[in-house]
């Protein structure tokens, strides 16, 4: 919540910072704590997770710190009378909230439950699958920020009530989502035993079956990047309308009517096996992008911007 408040002020910087500063802290402690450094007991998993417990207490006190050190943010009082609670909002932050939060776990639960169907497929497929979806996750990295900008440049808009800069918010931040994922479709397609490298080793004999099935999902990964960015940034600039509910409705019906039943349908009813799994995962994001894309064009028709 903190990380999201001072980025919606102008502050993305501080974020950033501190979450680089958390991964420095993170490792630091997984050293220390993991193997019994710095005259530390050798904790192993334990200390793992205690060094990420310590590493959200310290992103959170330094927050709290740069809040209220600086001016520009001091001067919202974010910490001042919190008990105070102001009821009548939280019913605005469940209409709006709700709809976002489900709207994620549509998706994350589309490549969850893809999981699911390739383990039961074979266990070199879901080897591949993971590697191939650890990559598309990396690259959606980008677009997913983008997306978050455009949801706070789209809201300031919104709150100003100026249609065009509305319009140029989004149109921008279209273009560098859409863009950035068409760089990395491009790595993918010419350079996949590269990409692949970074996780395993391509040309070790026992990793011929999982690099085999990973190259061949890292193609359709490819193919549907566009869209996986189309869909983030469009969903962001609606967040920025207040637009939340319908686009919900359209991520539960893409990703699990027309996504997972296609994946069922084509992964065991079709010999394309995995790679059908893949290419439900494709027809998901695809209708979901072309309805999210379609909705912020009608924006104007569906009365989605200020009067």
């Amino acid at each position: 919540v903190l990380r999201v408040f001072v980025s919606a002020l102008g502050r993305p910087t501080i974020a950033t910072a501190i979450t680089f500063l958390a991964l420095f802290v993170n490792g630091l402690g997984n050293w220390a704590l993991v193997f019994g450094h710095l005259g530390l007991p050798a904790l192993g998993l334990y200390g793992s997770a205690l060094s990420s417990v310590l590493t959200s207490f310290a992103m959170l006190a330094a927050y709290v710190v740069v809040i209220q050190a600086d001016r520009r943010l001091r001067r919202y009082r974010l910490f001042g009378n919190w008990w105070r609670a102001e009821w009548s909002r939280f019913a605005e932050l469940l209409r709006i909230g709700m709809p976002i939060g489900l709207t994620i776990l549509a998706e994350a639960g589309l490549f969850t439950g893809a999981a699911f169907l390739m383990g039961r497929i074979g266990e070199a497929q879901l080897a591949g699958h993971t590697i191939a979806l650890q990559v598309a996750a990396l690259a959606f990295q980008i677009p997913f920020g983008v997306a978050q900008a455009a949801t706070i440049r789209v809201g300031l808009a919104y709150g100003a009530g100026d249609t065009r800069a509305i319009a140029l918010a989004g149109q921008a931040s279209l273009v560098l989502g859409i863009g950035f994922m068409a760089l990395t479709a491009l790595t993918m397609w010419l350079f996949p035993g590269l990409v692949l490298s970074i996780y395993v080793d391509v040309d070790a004999a026992k990793n011929a079956a999982l690099v085999g099935f990973a190259m061949q999902f890292l193609v359709i990964a490819a193919a549907f990047q566009l869209f996986d960015g189309a869909q983030a940034v469009a969903a962001g600039v609606l967040r920025g309308l207040q637009d939340t509910r319908i686009p919900m409705i359209i991520a539960i019906g893409g990703y699990w009517i027309a996504g997972y039943g296609t994946a069922i349908y084509l992964g065991f009813w079709t010999p394309l096996a995995g790679v059908g799994i893949w290419i439900g995962l494709a027809v998901g994001l695809v209708v979901v992008a072309a309805l999210l894309l379609m909705r912020w064009r009608m924006r104007g028709r569906l009365g989605l911007l200020p009067a």
